[in-house]
């Protein structure tokens, strides 16, 4: 969920529609201005459209989940499990909001700051989500915390950032899958076996 790096969320109420699986064209509202911006649906459908093999009865998890379209996409499309993380409280609050209003029972939200999340859980994930704010650093360290997080093999990481960022993955993160929609970039990943020297994609 891109924003600028330490931009104060405004309060305007945004809104979207889950795209597919049991919530489909279901609205999502969330609050902020023209720096929270959800994955656009282009994207959002490409993406699942590669995970659908898997997504039934998986465990995910959203980082910097802003207003939870990714999480709440994978609900609809049965996950069994969905955890969001973002530290901004007003996100929080409308991602709660709208897991009430579906009776999402599988999604548990936290408010907090998604590194520090990372490094106090220890819970296994089928699907990690990272799509943290631009213009910032947060992608490249949010790569190396999961690094340290051990994810187990046969994870799928899915990992969206600014069109023009250079980044350096794991070698033992095998890309299946990659797209762009505008200035949006788009890669899924695989964890494998391998844990060799980095690459640079």
């Amino acid at each position: 969920m891109p924003r600028t790096k330490n931009a104060p969320l405004q309060r305007n109420r945004g809104r979207l529609r889950i795209i597919g699986g049991q919530w489909k064209r279901h609205t999502l509202y969330f609050k902020g201005g023209a720096d929270l911006r959800p994955t656009p649906d282009a994207i959002r459908e490409k993406l699942f459209n590669w995970l659908a093999p898997v997504i039934e009865g998986a465990c995910c998890l959203d980082l910097f989940c802003g207003s939870g379209a990714l999480g709440f996409e994978a609900a609809s499309r049965g996950a069994a499990q969905v955890v969001l993380v973002d530290n901004n409280r007003q996100c929080y609050e409308e991602i709660n909001k709208n897991r009430v209003r579906l009776g999402a029972q599988q999604i548990r939200v936290f408010c907090e700051d998604a590194l520090e999340w990372l490094g106090s859980n220890n819970q296994t994930f089928d699907i990690v989500f990272l799509d943290p704010p631009y213009n910032s650093d947060l992608a490249r360290r949010s790569i190396a915390r999961l690094q340290s997080y051990q994810l187990a093999p046969g994870t799928m990481v899915y990992v969206e950032t600014e069109r023009h960022l250079k980044l350096t993955y794991p070698e033992h993160w095998e890309e299946l899958r990659s797209g762009h929609a505008g200035q949006v970039s788009c890669r899924l990943f695989q964890i494998t076996f391998s844990d060799q020297s980095d690459r640079l994609i």
